[in-house]
């Protein structure tokens, strides 16, 4: 696969990651199906969700793949009364990535990313490279760095 904007994001931060392809199939694939085609645990493969609040607008909202987003834990760490989920027909037009290869990396926009404090349990996390069948795998420091994220806890066990 050649490399995608996410990649040339991070080549040029000077991270160094790996890019894990899997067959992605026809049907969208739950983040547990993913990590084990990429041959790592649930917990240690992010999934990336488009959120939007009624104060501060769009953000990126990044949690384990074992887990579901706490909305109301988002909201009160961005400052929202209330925030939801964007309707996916809004996440291309707002990102520039379809669903099942959203990254918070080199997006249409750089919009704010909060990432479940769990991933600086881990030496390696992958996250999506901004394609479908396309993990980066990569150091969660990198990640926080580059994505300038707020980390805070915004999962619930259980996706």
């Amino acid at each position: 696969m050649s490399k995608t904007n996410a990649a040339r994001l991070l080549d040029r931060a000077g991270v160094v990651y790996e890019l894990r392809d899997y067959d992605p199939g026809e049907a969208h694939l739950k983040a547990a199906e993913v990590a084990e085609r990429i041959g790592l645990p649930p917990e240690q493969v992010f999934k990336t969700l488009v959120v939007e609040g009624d104060r501060h607008g769009v953000c990126f909202a990044v949690v384990p793949g074992d887990a579901s987003l706490d909305l109301k834990a988002l909201a009160k760490l961005r400052g929202e009364r209330k925030v939801e989920l964007v309707a996916l027909a809004r996440v291309t037009p707002l990102t520039g990535y379809v669903r099942g290869g959203t990254t918070a990396l080199a997006a249409k926009k750089d919009y704010p990313v909060v990432v479940d404090e769990t991933a600086q349990l881990f030496e390696r996390i992958a996250v999506s490279a901004g394609v479908r069948g396309t993990q980066l795998v990569l150091d969660p420091a990198d990640y926080l760095r580059v994505t300038q994220a707020q980390v805070g806890e915004i999962a619930r066990v259980g996706g």
